[in-house]
């Protein structure tokens, strides 16, 4: 493995944890939101992740040109939680209110966006030790030559 794949490795794992972290804020910030543009109530999103260019086995195996499996991490999609059912508030003054008087509010639960923010900036900090990591090996590589 080149120096310069383990940093790309570590900063594509930052780039994916941040942008989960995205995610997570924007489904605790719709909380409330009973009413979005198409006149739903919001829905939790979830980030997939996939590893990078993988390879097959059989191909490294093979002797390919290619080294290594894997290069890292990237965002393969955002989906709506369906899943999870809205979650149903007694509210007949609400302006989303049913003819029952019941409010659909989104299918986020703080606790788990909450849980999922932690283990987000976890892996963010792991991957940012990892390219500290690669950055110290690398330097010390240069100091050999003196």
């Amino acid at each position: 493995m080149g120096l310069f794949q383990a940093f790309d490795i570590s900063a594509s794992g930052m780039t994916a944890q941040r942008f989960r972290t995205d995610i997570i804020s924007e489904n605790v910030a719709n909380v409330n939101t009973t009413r979005t543009v198409d006149g739903t109530p919001y829905r939790r999103k979830v980030v997939t992740f996939q590893e990078k260019d993988v390879t097959p086995f059989t191909n490294v195996l093979q002797g390919t040109r290619q080294q290594y499996a894997g290069n890292g991490v990237k965002v393969v999609s955002v989906t709506e939680d369906n899943e999870t059912d809205y979650i149903m508030k007694y509210d007949p003054s609400h302006p989303d209110a049913d003819a029952n008087g019941y409010v659909s509010y989104p299918n986020v639960n703080i606790v788990t966006e909450m849980t999922n923010l932690i283990d987000a900036s976890r892996a963010y900090e792991a991957n940012a030790t990892a390219f500290d990591a690669s950055k110290a090996i690398a330097q010390a590589g240069l100091q050999i030559g003196k």
